[in-house]
């Protein structure tokens, strides 16, 4: 399922669930997005028997990314959320959604601040959302702008050993060899330039002033173990929220570094559970 938009192309791909249960209503509509350099397939698989259990799952790739068409220029967070915002009205579209059929939305890193800048609009169809691994603000202009000059360059394969010490905590690699390979596989063959305006994308988005401003229930994660984004950028987050008039609720996840639904798989599937019963 492919919804084309002027700037920007999401592919999507149903990860669990029946899409007639949409159209009847069974059950709810989650769409899941990815962490940067990762495809949703393999950062989502590993949570998917549980998801099973409630959701009807969709996943949406950045581009260049798992099943994402190369991007053809540089895009911002924005671009991402109208991404998917269209991707959903295609999915309501084709399927008929009844309006009383909940939808919520959960993305990892660069997929948690599409989710942070969606649910600062109050039109979205989606009711509830959740952040993973991510913050108001992800590191620094500077060092985005010096990823993306490098992976341009030199391709993703450059950054694989950096962001396997990044990404999973402390023996999740030993432990779990074909979930890690997966991931580090999917950020092996992203697109390079594809992976670059990402990391612009990045280097933009900084929701630090606007944290009052939620328009939609949010449940942000992070881990314990997550040197990019700590969990202090979840209080953070939710900090800056209590001013605002939506619920905000910030969870720590243990033994989790930067890829919650991969490492903590049944954790985060229960923890989305909780979200949809408010």
């Amino acid at each position: 399922m492919t919804h084309p938009r002027s700037a920007l192309t999401l592919t999507l791909t149903l990860l669990a669930g029946r899409t007639e249960d949409l159209s009847s209503g069974r059950r709810p509509l989650l769409l899941v997005g990815p962490s940067l350099g990762t495809s949703v397939s393999a950062l989502w698989g590993p949570a998917l028997p549980w998801l099973d259990e409630r959701f009807v799952v969709i996943g949406w790739d950045l581009p260049g990314h798992g099943a994402g068409q190369p991007s053809a220029g540089p895009f911002t967070l924005e671009d991402l959320a109208d991404g998917v915002e269209e991707a959903l009205a295609g999915v309501v579209a084709e399927h008929g959604l009844p309006t009383s059929t909940p939808v919520l939305a959960a993305g990892v890193s660069i997929g948690g601040a599409t989710s942070l800048t969606l649910a600062q609009r109050p039109e979205t169809r989606i009711d509830r959302l959740a952040a993973i691994c991510t913050a108001a603000r992800i590191g620094t202009p500077q060092s985005w702008t010096e990823r993306a000059e490098l992976v341009a360059q030199a391709g993703t394969p450059t950054i694989v050993e950096g962001s396997a010490q990044r990404w999973f905590a402390p023996g999740f690699m030993a432990e779990h060899p074909r979930v890690a390979t997966n991931l580090l596989q999917s950020l092996q063959h992203a697109d390079r330039h594809s992976y670059a305006h990402a990391c612009h994308a990045l280097g933009t988005h900084d929701l630090t002033g606007r944290l009052g401003r939620f328009a939609r229930p949010l449940l942000v994660v992070n881990g314990a173990e997550d040197t990019v984004c700590p969990p202090a950028d979840a209080a953070a987050i939710a900090d800056g929220a209590a001013a605002g008039s939506v619920p905000v609720r910030a969870v720590t996840l243990p033994g989790v570094a930067h890829l919650a639904p991969a490492e903590a798989p049944e954790a985060t599937a229960r923890l989305l559970e909780e979200l949809l019963d408010g």
